[in-house]
């Protein structure tokens, strides 16, 4: 038996590779698919089944891929109903590659069609859990996503009998392999780990503690942050189907000249990756700054609209990269990158626009004597409300997609932007700048350099102020 995990930070989501004999089962895979196939052939081992444990929200997944590459079969467990062919598997249904055996376990809760599937090794024991969305390191899936019309209280309550009937009685040595880790949005606060085991989370995880239905609703719901935008499209495209990740890659990987970019800007995003550090000091007038360094694809989803094509302004080398790291939250309309990056437009004497960089220490002194100036904080309510500058006006970056909300700013107003660390507030600032805001400074460092001043007015409470 061998089981590799492959993990994707910037989408905190975990896929599996578990083989016995020369033949694999895939769990829940990315859209880019590569990886897998190209393990299995240097392992001289055959993928025999791909497994899904649900409709994933937050990637799109490499299922339909996968499956018209290797021959393999797409394995969902009871409940779900897609555009195109699956094994829809029944509830305790045993399946075989090798020696081992994977039981299908239906688990729904985080969403109707969640299964999860327990692994047994070539002794017929029970080895470990693949667990998707329904339990992580020290949480479980959020109750709120794509299960048509039930509520998210309906559903928890679906999730508490899942856990009481399907999880809790599993043995406490067998291992637990979730689908995401820490920061992942699908669940409240996950665990610093990626994996686990069932007897460590029947200690530690506040969800499968001794409590009443009533108790676990209340426990699971409250606090749930709004869903990421994206996350509904997601699982729509997971379960209808998608474009052959190659084609996706073939059309954005066109090498625009300066001219053709220049025709194709008029009604398209300018979407550029480079470094936030690097975009502040030069870009494309209009562009919208998401950098590959951070949570890319995360901010991608919740910031940019699906229905417009999209050209790209990336690092040189980063092309594919930034196309393939799009199509896994399910951007399919990429129309080419700008041949030579940024430089080649500079280099052309093109118009150029830039985005003022202040020190944290250089906010405090303009705060004391600048009647006109406003800080905007963009980080999260719940950060927010942990600590902020007093007076300073909360508007979280996934909630910049609304022209309303960008256009409140009054033109006599200097805004000085800052988020936790510097990259989200870049992303704002672009934002903005695309709206025609342009008196802006962005915070260096963000709220970690802000707190660092001994003349900062930090304020803690419960308020947002937008």
């Amino acid at each position: 038996m061998y089981i590799k995990q492959f993990y994707t930070n910037c989408l905190s989501e975990a896929a599996y590779y578990i083989e016995s004999d020369g033949e694999v089962a895939i769990v829940d895979p990315l859209r880019d698919i590569d990886v897998y196939i190209n393990f299995a052939k240097e392992r001289k081992a055959t993928i025999k089944y791909i497994f899904e444990t649900h409709f994933h929200a937050d990637f799109v997944s490499g299922h339909l891929d996968l499956s018209k590459k290797t021959g393999a079969p797409i394995v969902f467990g009871p409940g779900a109903n897609t555009s195109f062919k699956i094994y829809a598997a029944k509830d305790g249904e045993s399946i075989n590659i090798g020696k081992l055996t994977f039981k299908v376990m239906h688990t729904p809760g985080h969403t109707l069609e969640s299964s999860c599937y327990l692994l047994f090794d070539e002794d017929k024991k029970p080895h470990s859990i693949f667990t998707g969305d329904t339990l992580f390191v020290g949480d479980v899936g959020r109750p709120d996503l794509s299960s048509g019309n039930m509520s998210s209280i309906e559903l928890a309550e679906i999730l508490y009998d899942t856990i009481q009937t399907k999880i809790l009685p599993l043995e406490d040595f067998i291992l637990v392999y979730p689908a995401h880790g820490p920061g992942s949005s699908c669940g409240k606060n996950l665990g610093p780990n990626t994996h686990s085991t069932i007897g460590e989370e029947k200690k530690t995880n506040y969800a499968l503690q001794p409590q009443t239905k009533e108790e676990f609703v209340k426990s699971v719901t409250n606090g749930l942050a709004a869903a990421p935008v994206y996350f509904a499209i997601n699982a729509k495209i997971n379960q209808s189907g998608y474009d052959d990740i190659n084609d996706v890659v073939k059309k954005g990987m066109q090498a625009l000249s300066i001219a053709d970019f220049k025709i194709k800007m008029e009604d398209r995003i300018i979407l550029d990756t480079r470094v936030a550090t690097l975009f502040t000091e030069g870009f494309i007038p209009g562009s919208i700054s998401i950098g590959l360094e951070g949570r890319f694809a995360e901010w991608a989803g919740n910031v940019l609209p699906f229905d417009k094509d999209i050209i790209l302004v990336t690092e040189e080398g980063k092309e594919e990269e930034t196309i393939i790291r799009l199509a896994r939250v399910g951007f399919d309309k990429m129309q080419g990158y700008l041949k030579g990056g940024f430089d080649a437009w500079k280099n052309a004497n093109e118009e150029i626009d830039l985005i003022i960089d202040v020190e944290a220490d250089e906010l405090m002194m303009d705060i004391s004597h600048d009647q006109n100036l406003l800080v905007l904080d963009v980080r999260k309510e719940s950060e927010f409300s942990e600590g902020h500058l007093a007076n300073a006006m909360n508007l979280p970056l996934h909630e910049m997609t609304d022209i309303v909300q960008l256009a409140q700013f009054e033109e006599n107003q200097n805004l000085y932007i800052h988020c936790a660390g510097g990259y989200r507030s870049v992303i704002a600032a672009s934002l903005l700048k695309r709206e025609g805001v342009h008196n802006i400074r962005n915070v260096l460092g963000g709220w970690g350099q802000i707190k660092l001043q001994e003349k900062a007015n930090i304020v803690k409470d419960d308020s947002v102020l937008n």
